[in-house]
């Protein structure tokens, strides 16, 4: 055959005449409307200006001496072991939570949902009041801790645990949850007909799925259990080397020391930005 004659053949083949794929890109350019513009940028300077104002006037002059001092670090110590503690209470009885809500079907799944995210919007006072309420040494369950097994909760630094979870855990069970819903169900169920348990799929085959998330959401768990003020100060107290943690501190040093405030809101400013770029990935990345 000649050429011509091939290349024929070819189309009539492949059922029909070959076409090069070029890929076009179209970047569509438009304006920004001056009526958006302005309110935007007024919202960032809204955003930004307090926290440029936090760098401004910070003490950078005496800011060691600020932080070295035996009161910042006892209570940036008890802050970082209570949010740790937290933490891992969070995850222990979050993450069954959150499989509960993703994986079942059950009568009010909705409703449980709901006030699982309840601490989310509730003011944190009004926490602290409801723990007290319930833990408290003349709470609904206080009292039977405290009458059965010598047990209070208020005012300790197991209290200061409590309110921390309370106020983190809907953090990391809606991170959970959300994983869990982004992931195949199919691995659990062929692990289920190999003859696993679903303890075990959970375990050796969820887990692993859902890993980034838990992280994910450990790591956000973490950061407002670290900035607790409302319910700790409410069912804790504020009593140093107990109960008093960062924020506790920087509203008390605000009444005699404005400098040390400021020095600590610098340590809690500096927290935050490290959770926001270690979730960059996660939280920051435009999909």
């Amino acid at each position: 055959m000649t050429p011509p004659v091939k290349q024929a053949a070819a189309d009539t083949l492949e059922g029909g005449p070959r076409r090069a794929r070029v890929r076009v890109r179209v970047r569509v350019r438009t304006g920004i409307p001056l009526a958006l513009l302005l309110p935007a940028l007024l919202g960032l300077a809204f955003l930004l200006l307090p926290l440029v104002a936090l760098l401004v006037r910070a003490p950078w002059h005496t800011l060691p001496e600020q932080l070295t001092g035996a009161e910042v670090w006892q209570a940036l110590r008890l802050s970082l072991v209570c949010a740790t503690a937290a933490t891992a209470v969070s995850l222990v009885i979050g993450v069954p939570l959150a499989w509960l809500l993703a994986r079942t079907d059950f009568p009010g799944r909705g409703l449980v949902r709901a006030l699982v995210t309840l601490p989310l919007v509730l003011p944190p006072v009004v926490g602290g009041v409801a723990l007290l309420l319930a833990l408290g040494r003349n709470g609904v369950v206080g009292q039977w801790l405290d009458s059965w097994f010598g047990v209070t909760l208020p005012f300790t630094t197991a209290g200061v645990v409590v309110a921390e979870t309370f106020v983190a855990m809907p953090f990391l069970v809606i991170s959970v949850e959300g994983t869990l819903r982004a992931a195949d169900p199919r691995y659990e169920e062929a692990a289920t007909t190999l003859g696993a348990s679903r303890f075990t799929a959970f375990r050796r085959v969820t887990l692993p799925l859902i890993a980034p998330g838990i992280a994910a959401g450990a790591v956000l768990a973490w950061a407002r259990a670290l900035g607790e003020f409302g319910a700790t100060i409410t069912f804790a107290g504020n009593f140093p080397g107990r109960t008093q943690t960062m924020p506790l501190a920087v509203y008390l040093a605000l009444q005699s020391d404005p400098e040390a405030a400021i020095a600590l809101s610098l340590v809690l400013l500096a927290v935050s930005i490290a959770v926001l770029a270690g979730l960059r990935d996660r939280w920051m990345t435009a999909s």
